[in-house]
């Protein structure tokens, strides 16, 4: 079934304001809000017969009266819930170009995979002979996360992508702190581009490190000011690969080797593995550790702070500090596969985490891998690649891409950013355009980001040709109706559930309870 776009609704003109307390607040589509259908006595849940004695209520915890719900059967909850559902915007159903972010489609099977009941039922305490099958898994996963990222040993510990960056630089400082190890303990000191992702030295803070920024020229790391920045107390440099820009570092092995030649280690934030995947191996061009956001690259919808995991991969030498417990294979006397968590290893960080990071994250990264297999992959990455690729081709002269230049052969990876200054120029603004974006049911770009006035664009792998057409027929009728009557985009959104809003006002006095 073809979605309903928001375009195709009838034109919304309420204003920003508070209504007054006798006015219907139904909306642009004329649904009343759920407490405009309430009825006395309609009720949307029965509860089985009581099968316990019952027990009169403690003394003083009675409310005075009942909470002041609307009071609907069954079917207006599920129609009213139903409706809600339509009025957002979703990745089922509408365009989510967020650079960075990573809102692809996500298989449906992996959810019915995280759903069955020997997965959920498990307990992380309980023996390992009674999960063989959940530590196979976890196990199984570990391996092909350290083949894809060409490095030694992963543990899937780390929660998030921060927390995966948290537990790495803990991981360092461990290795430079021990005498039989890096046996330098005044390397304090991580460098992050000035590219990197804004994480980086927020966790570098949380691990008491100082953190230098290194300066870009043209979108890329200046190799001769991260020369001039390494010392004898630079622990590790914290890149993203490709960058926010949206660019591939080809330097990225002259990076490596001059941060081991003075004792340091190169850290790769993989937040951007789905433009490299099956394509390049970190370890390859000389990252010691880096960490993966598992809920960005391989399924897991991402967004609205969670769940996540962040496993982290490093090197043999790094391997006696990764946190415990971590799950092993022995092979048991009669030549089978065994599975068990292992807690002794002297020189880890301990626990960042109880035992790994979300489960059902986890068990969905396994199925996606194991469904895509090697080819499929590289397959994710190449599309990604392309997409926006093709993109920033379609648009680039209307919206200036100040880091794509095919006439010279500098191409973006799985996202670009646009500057449109020509537009702006004529008396728009970024929030114009994309609240422009939202009429035609597209969800707008990240904005302002890694650059002011910019849009970074990600359609990701999963969108087909002709949504990828769409978005481009929008982008420039945007561009033409900005030519034509710019003051006119001020009005936009015209036709979603919601108008332009007054956000200062929202924010200064914001309705926090319903008048009926």
């Amino acid at each position: 079934m073809t979605p309903t776009l928001l375009m195709d609704q009838p034109p919304n003109t309420a204003s920003a304001t508070p209504t007054p307390a006798n006015a219907s607040r139904a909306g642009a589509r004329g649904v009343p809000l759920i407490f405009e259908q309430s009825t006395p006595g309609a009720r949307a849940v029965d509860l089985p017969a009581l099968d316990v004695p019952e027990a009169a209520e403690p003394a003083g915890l009675l409310a005075d009266g009942p909470p002041a719900l609307p009071e609907v059967g069954q079917l207006e909850l599920v129609r009213h819930y139903t409706h809600i559902a339509a009025r957002n915007f979703s990745v089922d159903a509408n365009f989510y170009p967020l650079g960075s972010c990573t809102m692809k489609y996500n298989p449906r099977v992996n959810e019915t995979a995280a759903a069955m009941p020997g997965f959920t039922a498990v307990h992380p305490l309980q023996d390992d002979q009674d999960a063989q099958g959940t530590l196979a898994m976890l196990y199984q996963l570990r391996t092909w996360l350290a083949q894809i990222a060409g490095l030694d040993e992963v543990c899937l510990q780390p929660c998030a992508g921060a927390h995966g960056e948290y537990a790495a630089l803990k991981v360092i400082r461990a290795y430079f702190q021990d005498p039989q190890g890096g046996n330098a303990p005044q390397r304090r000191t991580v460098l992050a581009p000035d590219t990197a992702h804004g994480t980086n030295p927020a966790s570098c803070a949380m691990c008491g490190a100082n953190v230098v920024k290194v300066p870009s020229k043209d979108g890329l790391v200046d190799l001769e000011a991260l020369r001039g920045l390494v010392n004898d107390e630079t622990a590790a440099l914290m890149i993203t690969n490709p960058n926010t820009a949206g660019l591939f570092d080809g330097t990225i092995t002259q990076i490596a080797d001059i941060l081991h030649e003075a004792g340091a280690l190169l850290y790769l934030d993989g937040a951007n593995m789905n433009a490299i995947a099956g394509v390049s191996r970190p370890g390859d061009f000389g990252v010691d550790v880096m960490h993966f956001n598992t809920h960005k690259t391989f399924s897991t919808p991402h967004g609205c702070g969670g769940p996540g995991a962040g496993p982290i991969a490093v090197r043999s030498f790094l391997s006696p500090y990764l946190p415990v417990p971590q799950v092993v294979c022995e092979t048991d006397a009669a030549g089978g596969s065994r599975y068990r968590w292992e807690n002794s290893r002297p020189k880890s960080i301990g626990k960042v985490r109880g035992f790994t990071g979300q489960f059902g994250v986890l068990l969905r990264c396994w199925a996606y891998i194991a469904a895509c297999g090697p080819e499929g992959l590289r397959d994710i990455s190449h599309t990604a690649v392309l997409s926006a690729n093709y993109l920033a081709a379609k648009l680039r002269d209307q919206y200036e891409t100040p880091y794509f230049d095919p006439q010279n052969k500098r191409f973006c990876a799985h996202e670009f950013i646009t500057v449109p200054k020509r537009l702006l120029a004529k008396g728009v603004t970024l929030v114009d355009i994309a609240k422009r974006l939202i009429d035609h049911g597209i969800h707008p770009p990240t904005m302002h980001w890694p650059v002011h006035d910019c849009f970074m664009i990600e359609p990701t792998e999963t969108e087909s040709l002709a949504v990828l057409d769409r978005f481009v027929e929008v982008m420039l009728k945007i561009a033409d109706e900005i030519a034509a009557d710019p003051e006119a985009l001020k009005a936009a959104p015209r036709n979603a559930p919601v108008s332009r809003l007054d956000e200062v006002g929202a924010a200064r006095n914001p309705v926090l309870k319903y008048e009926g």
